[in-house]
């Protein structure tokens, strides 16, 4: 048998679309419909951001403090932050020392925010820009290394592939089929809301880390 020997299956957005509309039962579009079908996959995107962690979208950054700052703004395009060290360049050795998350209540209550040492504690203000407060303000040069999560990229022009994962084609052409459905097919919305639920649980199962983890019982004394 002769295989093909390529792994680079990929659907263009007017390809998604296409099938989209087809398990719509509708076979031909016209220029409303596919500039309503790209906006319901916009949509799509953002409703994955708020249904958790989509590894693919979780990438490092980092953010050069100088002495005295105690704020800092993120990119628009950022969710939110997973974790965070701060590397401390002293004695000329680079050192990733980690820095905890803490609430906005917890930040609050802080009597003293202008107080300077080496960050120990950050809050992550998830606003339309977000934003990062230390505790203590850096007394020197340093580097904010974290772990973001950032939005998934717009559909944009229709020759487009998707900012997807190829284990989610599935899950992105079922969960547009959907919502397309809520406009143009109601009497499948059912049926395909089942679908689009499912193939998103089975695709999400799998979008994991799959390191190792080791439970140590609490035994007290």
């Amino acid at each position: 048998m002769t295989t093909s020997g390529t792994t680079t299956f990929d659907l263009s957005i007017d390809d998604l679309i296409e099938e989209a509309f087809e398990r719509c039962g509708i076979r031909s579009t016209n220029g409303y419909q596919l500039k309503s079908a790209r906006r319901s996959l916009n949509l799509l995107f953002l409703d994955w951001a708020n249904r958790g962690l989509n590894l693919w979208t979780i990438e490092q950054a980092t953010y050069a403090i100088t002495q005295g700052i105690k704020e800092i703004s993120l990119d628009t395009d950022t969710v939110n932050v997973l974790s965070a060290v701060i590397r401390d360049p002293s004695q000329g050795i680079l050192t990733d020392i980690t820095i905890d998350r803490i609430s906005r209540s917890e930040y609050l209550n802080i009597p003293d925010k202008n107080s300077q040492a080496r960050p120990a504690q950050y809050y992550v203000q998830r606003t339309n820009v977000p934003k990062v407060f230390f505790y203590p303000a850096a007394d020197q040069n340093y580097t904010f290394v974290y772990y973001r999560i950032r939005r998934i990229q717009d559909a944009g022009a229709y020759t487009n592939t998707s900012d997807v994962n190829f284990r989610f084609l599935p899950c992105l052409t079922s969960g547009l089929a959907y919502y397309i459905s809520l406009k143009y097919s109601p009497e499948r919305t059912g049926a395909l809301k089942a679908i689009y639920e499912e193939d998103f649980l089975r695709a999400a199962m799998e979008d994991r880390d799959t390191a190792s983890v080791n439970f140590v019982p609490d035994l007290g004394v």
